[in-house]
């Protein structure tokens, strides 16, 4: 029997002009970091911008952004809080800073409820951070949110990159469109992520180079802004 919920899901997404998953093949690559700055950036823009975190392994977003204690309001529905002009929610809001050891059908159930009850109105952009890797989440997401989109993060390593492009082909398989992809903590002297990129036929987005100063910038939008990173970041949004 379909779940009732996953007929919901459009309708609440409806009001939202496009929808990127921030991705990443492997761990530990800065995918939230990305993922946050970026709507930022947005959001200096003009825009109007949700953050949506859907980070089962380990949601970050909200200690990235020194959330605190504000919390969804209930309203026939959740409505996003507002954070550094950003319509936030987050797993954590169910999980608190407990350990959420789902897998298969748990994670596909939480996934759905969160998709299912969050009402985010008008947006120009909600942007995703998921789980690293091809599991679940990513596979669900895929089947439940319409008019998705993949930016996808990782490092210069050769390791990191070699799951990207397994992922890259499973969404090109799936005919899912990849805005392109991120070249994180950039090491010197290596070219192992460009070349590949564009030989699959996808767009490189830019380098960003280890920046020493994003982590003493945790917790804190106005001091994250002022790292290479952010900048970074801003130059590529451009190209979103």
């Amino acid at each position: 029997m379909a779940d009732p919920r996953t007929s919901i899901i459009s309708e609440r997404l409806k009001g939202i002009s496009r929808i990127i998953v921030v991705s990443s093949g492997k761990g530990g690559v800065g995918k939230s970091l990305v993922a946050t700055t970026l709507a930022l950036s947005l959001v200096k823009r003009g825009c109007k911008v949700g953050l949506f975190d859907l980070d089962f392994t380990s949601p970050s977003t909200h200690l990235i952004l020194g959330v605190g204690d504000v919390q969804p309001t209930e309203e026939k529905g959740l409505i996003p809080p507002v954070v550094e002009g950003l319509e936030y929610m987050s797993l954590v809001y169910y999980s608190g800073n407990q350990a959420a050891p789902m897998r298969g059908v748990e994670t596909s159930n939480a996934l759905i409820e969160l998709l299912a009850v969050t009402l985010w109105g008008d947006l120009d952009y909600l942007i995703i951070d998921s789980p690293p890797g091809i599991g679940d989440a990513m596979l669900d997401l895929v089947r439940l949110v319409p008019r998705i989109e993949f930016l996808i993060v990782t490092t210069s390593s050769q390791l990191a990159f070699e799951t990207v492009k397994k992922q890259v082909r499973l969404l090109q398989e799936l005919k899912i469109p990849v805005v392109g992809i991120v070249e994180n903590m950039k090491l010197p002297k290596t070219n192992n992520v460009q070349p590949p990129t564009e030989a699959m036929g996808l767009t490189f987005l830019g380098e960003i180079p280890y920046d020493p100063n994003v982590e003493p910038a945790i917790g804190d939008a106005e001091k994250l802004f002022s790292t290479e990173l952010a900048k970074k970041v801003q130059q590529i949004t451009q190209t979103v």
